[in-house]
């Protein structure tokens, strides 16, 4: 018997409108009652699923289930670091965009078929400033400030994703940062996004940081200088097939530790998450750190320089 304990996210986007997903996991559960000892808990509140998380290793749950997006993702997997728990996926958010690095795109069969016969991962987590943990993607710049705004709205999806884009890129003012590690990497310079990517992808597959690997021991930076009405569509065409590579306006660097200051305090987002930090920004990543259920081990060579500059450990 694999004792287990699922965690449900009712806010998370497909689940408010797909409210099936839960049902469908009960029966899941009931199906499998012969080899799986397995409960069903629901969040109430922000970062009620990390306290869930821990509590379900505490009480030898060998799999904790997070079921919603990125952010219940992120909650539940930040209750499981170093643990020997394994962390399962049924993906129910806006963008799933650890889930679809994976190979598991949404809630359907696959991925509870997953749960069952899967293959563990030990993959590496990235940490910001010590003290919050993401799984995915954090950010500062214009995709902080959409997360902010979509974490506010009351119906989520990607059409309200694309009608947000849209109202606030206008009004859009870049902050003024520096990278100061790796030394290699030094720049001064105004950023519409910069991202610090463990997985290839925001969600939605748009692919922010192409052949990033989960197990590296490494953190791919993607700086964007600037998004203007003459480049948009182009940039959102090669965010959308993998092809943001280096330019005069792109830079990519990979590295396990990065040093970020900007002029003040400000935003920043993990996995979809919003946060007001200090000016000054410690990313660093931490290797093999969470166990994780995936369809079956993803074998990829890193793409040669100049997709990204050359690690700096």
């Amino acid at each position: 018997m694999l004792k287990a304990r699922f965690i449900y996210n009712p806010r998370s986007g497909s689940n408010t409108r797909n409210p099936g997903v839960i049902e469908r996991t009960r029966r899941f559960i009931a199906e499998n009652a012969a080899r799986l000892d397995a409960a069903l808990v629901s969040t109430t509140h922000p970062r009620h699923a990390t306290t869930l998380a821990r509590d379900a290793v505490a009480a030898g749950c060998a799999l904790v289930v997070a079921i919603g997006g990125d952010g219940t993702l992120n909650e539940v997997a930040a209750g499981l670091l170093h643990t020997p728990a394994t962390l399962g996926l049924i993906p129910c958010g806006s963008g799933n965009g650890l889930g679809r690095h994976l190979g598991i795109p949404g809630p359907g069969e696959p991925a509870f078929h997953t749960l069952l016969h899967g293959t563990p991962r030990l993959i590496d987590t990235g940490l910001v400033n010590a003290t919050h943990p993401f799984f995915n993607v954090m950010g500062l710049g214009f995709d902080a400030e959409i997360s902010r705004r979509f974490h506010a709205l009351a119906r989520r999806g990607l059409p309200a994703y694309l009608r947000l884009i849209a109202a606030a890129w206008l009004r859009y003012r870049r902050p003024a940062l520096a990278i100061i590690e790796p030394p290699a990497a030094r720049i001064a310079t105004r950023a519409f996004i910069l991202a610090i990517a463990n997985s290839e992808q925001y969600g939605n597959n748009g692919c922010i940081a192409p052949g990033a690997l989960l197990d590296d021991g490494l953190l791919d930076l993607t700086l964007i200088r600037r998004a203007h009405p003459l480049n948009a569509l182009p940039l959102a065409l090669r965010l959308l097939t993998g092809k943001l590579r280096p330019s005069r306006n792109i830079r990519r660097v990979r590295a396990a530790h990065f040093v970020i200051e900007r002029a003040a305090p400000g935003l920043i987002h993990t996995d979809g998450e919003p946060h007001e930090l200090p000016a000054r920004l410690e990313v660093r990543v931490v290797p093999r750190s969470l166990r994780i259920l995936a369809p079956q081990e993803r074998k990829k060579t890193p793409p040669g320089m100049p997709d990204a500059e050359r690690p700096a450990r």
